[in-house]
């Protein structure tokens, strides 16, 4: 049962709860008795055998201890994985597979058994195999592999590690079942060097010293797709470490590996010193140190370790799934949510009628085959009454190549239907890089960096097929909202007051602070409403509105006076007309009607404004 720690003080710590965690399984499981130190080697038989330590690391590079974690033993045979990464990426796949197969032999580590009808050893985390992938470390002399050997170790454990040479004797001088399947396997062709040369960097590689802690780094190492999480050094390609953890979890416990399976269900690796390593892929590495090893090789305390863990955690990989169900987040409809750029009233009118083509899919969590497959079909159940669909990715956090090639597929067939798909929150996402490759093929002109403007795209596609276009040519104070209702010997008298304005694209219009004495009515090109972000404290300003001919900014001063409390940008030529406040305020002491005319028009759409956004409001909360 998972444990719930909390401090004294009655608050859970950031990393407490995992450390707390791990000091009580190690206090439960460093009280096993059972097993014996290996003896086999002798200097192997000298170690303590109530040491007992245990290390989480995370992909992020954030490292968990209890107990010897930074005792230092050799590595033994779990360095196997890793050498047989080596080989993979320096020979290819193929070529290694002449060498060494990978079907588990239900035999003992050492034991002599080859697989005579390929004639190779069975798989490379049995000594056989791991001698034939020795023979693979490159280099001119034994020094030389050696070192190249104890570099590879030394990436994967982000700190620069040694030989323990007495171990490496005593296997030199005993190792003499390791001679016979050596000797063996040059008999037979499975290795082409000197046998001694190759045992010796075999040796050697054993007999590398680290600690738990070190063995954790690498697991993550491995959990992070071959990149080391301290140091962001990739120490194996991707494409390889699949091959890895799928040898360690059908032969990286021997002749115990079915039922570790079983039991736990992690990719793993036991060594005779008492260690054993397990990954869970795209989280975390786990290892465990503790001399005293059962009948199979492995330790005793890290087996029960690791059961534990993977039960208390939920880690076996057969028994979790993640779930498909929840690849959408929420769907949204353009007939309730607007983009940011502000309509006059035949154009509200239009997307409030007909915004339900627009349709916006909120995706979130990982995408793979299974949610990818699920979402392209829910896109197909909303393409009948859409026109246009808007994918978010913001809250997606990875996309595999299966998901990507069948997202790049949904964008072609859309293409060839006349419906619009259109993308937003890809770039600037390292993780979605993939994605992004793919849909940008499929979709060079309608992928956007944020939703807004893909929205906006929508509705202004909706708007122009629709008919509805202002005239940019001709200005009238008649079709301005702000000024609806008022007699054409009013407009007239405003018209006397108007100000033409031309700014270009880039100009501040408005800017934050200053005296608000004048209000803008565009008659050609359009502008954007900013605000400072001084939540994220960048240099980019947020866009809050986008607006366009017919459309009236900076009316509030007629209100209030003040200040403004906006930027308002051109975003290209912007042809308006300016109305100075004391002026219309002086045309309201001969005219009143004007004035309340236009106070009736500004509340009539404050109005409009404040149950659109009641209307966003509860559609954003459901």
């Amino acid at each position: 049962m998972l444990r719930t720690f909390v401090s004294g003080e009655g608050e859970i710590p950031s990393s407490g709860l995992v450390s707390d965690y791990l000091a009580e399984l190690h206090f439960r499981i460093s009280h096993l008795s059972g097993g014996a130190v290996a003896s086999y080697i002798p200097e192997l038989a000298k170690a303590d055998p109530k040491l007992c330590g245990i290390a989480i690391a995370t992909i992020d590079g954030k490292t968990y201890s209890a107990g010897d974690a930074d005792v230092e033993f050799t590595i033994q045979s779990v360095s196997k994985p890793f050498v047989y990464g080596y080989a993979l990426e320096r020979h290819g796949r193929e070529a290694i597979l002449q060498r060494v197969g990978v079907e588990p032999t239900g035999e003992a580590f050492n034991s002599i058994v080859l697989d005579e009808v390929h004639n190779r050893p069975f798989n490379p985390m049995v000594n056989a195999g791991a001698i034939a992938i020795a023979e693979t470390i490159k280099g001119a002399t034994p020094a030389e592999r050696a070192q190249n050997m104890l570099t590879l170790f030394s990436r994967l454990a982000g700190r620069r590690l040694s030989i323990d040479e007495q171990v490496y004797r005593s296997e030199l001088e005993t190792g003499h079942r390791n001679r016979a399947i050596a000797y063996m396997m040059l008999n037979s062709g499975m290795i082409r060097r000197a046998p001694e040369d190759i045992l010796d960097v075999y040796f050697r590689q054993c007999a590398v010293r680290v600690t738990a802690r070190d063995l954790a780094v690498m697991a993550a190492t491995l959990a992070n797709d071959g990149v080391n999480p301290l140091s962001g050094e990739r120490v194996i390609a991707t494409e390889y470490v699949s091959d890895i953890l799928t040898v360690m979890n059908t032969c990286g416990m021997y002749n115990y590996a079915g039922q570790w399976s079983y039991d736990v269900g992690i990719p793993a690796k036991s060594g005779v010193a008492g260690s054993i390593l397990a990954v869970i892929p795209g989280q975390l590495g786990i290892a465990v140190f503790s001399p005293p090893i059962d009948q199979h090789g492995n330790s005793v305390r890290g087996v029960a370790a690791c059961k534990e863990i993977a039960q208390d955690f939920r880690l076996n990989i057969f028994r979790s799934h993640v779930s498909t169900s929840t690849v959408i987040r929420r769907e949204l409809y353009g007939d309730i949510i607007h983009s940011k750029r502000a309509r006059n009233p035949l154009e509200r009118r239009l997307l409030s009628e007909t915004g339900r083509r627009i349709c916006i899919i909120e995706v979130q969590g990982p995408l793979f085959f299974g949610s990818a497959e699920r979402l392209i079909r829910r896109i197909g159940d909303v393409q009948s009454t859409t026109s246009h669909v808007i994918l978010d990715f913001r809250r997606v956090p990875s996309a595999d190549e299966a998901a990507s090639q069948l997202l790049a597929r949904l964008a072609g067939a859309f293409n060839e239907t006349g419906r619009k798909l259109l993308i937003s929150h890809l770039a600037h996402q390292p993780a979605l890089a993939t994605l992004h490759e793919a849909m940008e093929q499929a979709l060079p002109e309608q992928i956007f960096e944020h939703r807004d403007a893909a929205l906006e795209w929508c509705e202004n596609a909706v708007i122009a097929e629709a008919g509805i276009q202002f005239d940019a040519t001709r200005f009238s104070l008649s079709e301005l909202h702000i000024f609806k209702s008022l007699a054409r010997d009013d407009l007239r008298l405003l018209e006397a007051l108007a100000r033409p304005m031309i700014f270009e694209a880039g100009d501040r219009i408005i800017r934050t602070g200053d005296p608000a004495r004048l209000f803008f009515v565009i008659a050609r090109g359009t502008v954007t409403v900013e605000l400072a972000d001084a939540v994220q404290a960048t240099h980019q300003n947020l866009r809050i509105a986008s607006m366009g001919p017919g459309l009236s900014f900076g009316e509030m001063a007629l209100l209030d006076g003040g200040t403004r409390s906006a930027d308002v940008v051109a975003n290209e030529r912007v042809v308006c007309y300016g109305f100075s406040v004391d002026a219309i305020h002086e045309l309201g002491r001969t005219h009143p009607h004007v004035l309340t005319t236009i106070y009736a028009n500004m509340m009539r759409d404050f109005s409009e404004r404040l149950r659109r956004a009641n209307d966003e409001i509860r559609a954003l909360e459901q």
